[in-house]
């Protein structure tokens, strides 16, 4: 578990979540060498998504070329960058990252599983097939780094792709938080839960890695039965406020002649 802490204004953070899954050999060359081919990339910082996509690839194609690693191992990968107010998301597979505003949860990556509408168009149009809710009858998610033994040569198009989504939102003052999981948090607990439980949890003592284990310990406590890493990330060292509900007050009147016809009936003339 890892948290972060970062102020609004302040020009470049990151939070990585990688969920390996046969093996742990893709996530940790992966998360030791993703950020370096992104800001090696000829694109960035000028075109970061292109930078991200590319650099994607590159780990990718640079795993399967280890030949002292087992590049039959597979990692999902979940990558949040902050320049200056402007969130951008990167993710491959189904871990997820939710944006916290002022209590409401906004969803900042799809969770890439074979049964999603779209993945499985893109899936069986390269030739895979789906059984039982896995590609190919072998792996739950439909994009992932590594697993080389279910992809094709380096450069062609495969049912797995390692190939990132992109999400990006300029940060408004509203925004007070990121939690970034794999599915073991999300299998057991709606976006909006977590927002709501992390929201209660800053207002009381303002400690991202504090929230992270509430969060983890709240999915043992549901019994996930997956991996689970959390990380949550502040945008400011301030906790959230207090979200005041609107109080409304409705005027009644009463025209002249009922107020006359009701002290009638009182004095027992009506």
């Amino acid at each position: 578990m890892l948290s972060i802490t970062c102020e609004l204004i302040l020009a470049n953070a990151c939070g990585q979540v990688f969920d390996g899954h046969g093996g742990i050999d893709a996530a940790l060359f992966i998360r030791k060498n993703i950020l370096k081919f992104i800001v090696e990339d000829l694109h960035f910082p000028i075109c970061v998504e292109k930078a991200i996509k590319s650099a994607f690839l590159r780990a990718d194609y640079s795993f399967a070329d280890a030949s002292s690693l087992d590049i039959s191992s597979g990692t999902t990968a979940l990558i949040a960058f902050i320049f200056g107010r402007t969130l951008i998301i990167a993710n491959a597979g189904d871990c997820r990252a939710v944006l916290g505003r002022r209590g409401r949860a906004i969803e900042m990556s799809k969770d890439h599983k074979p049964n999603c509408t779209s993945e499985r168009l893109r899936i069986e149009k390269l030739g895979g097939v789906i059984y039982d809710g896995y590609l190919n009858g072998q792996l739950s998610v439909a994009r992932a780094l590594g697993d080389w033994h279910m992809k094709g040569p380096k450069g062609s198009a495969y049912p797995l792709s390692a190939e990132p989504e992109l999400q990006e939102t300029e940060l408004s003052e509203e925004d007070e938080f990121l939690i970034m999981g794999c599915d073991g948090l999300w299998d057991v607990m709606s976006s909006q839960c977590a927002v709501t439980m992390a929201r209660k949890e800053l207002m009381f003592h303002n400690d991202p890695e504090r929230c992270s284990r509430e969060l983890v310990r709240e999915a043992l406590k549901r019994n996930t039965c997956d991996n689970l890493t959390v990380i949550v990330v502040c945008f400011s060292s301030d906790p959230p406020p207090r979200i005041e509900i609107p109080q409304f007050c409705v005027r009644r009147s009463i025209s002249v002649e009922g107020l006359n016809f009701l002290k009638g009936v009182l004095d027992g003339n009506g």
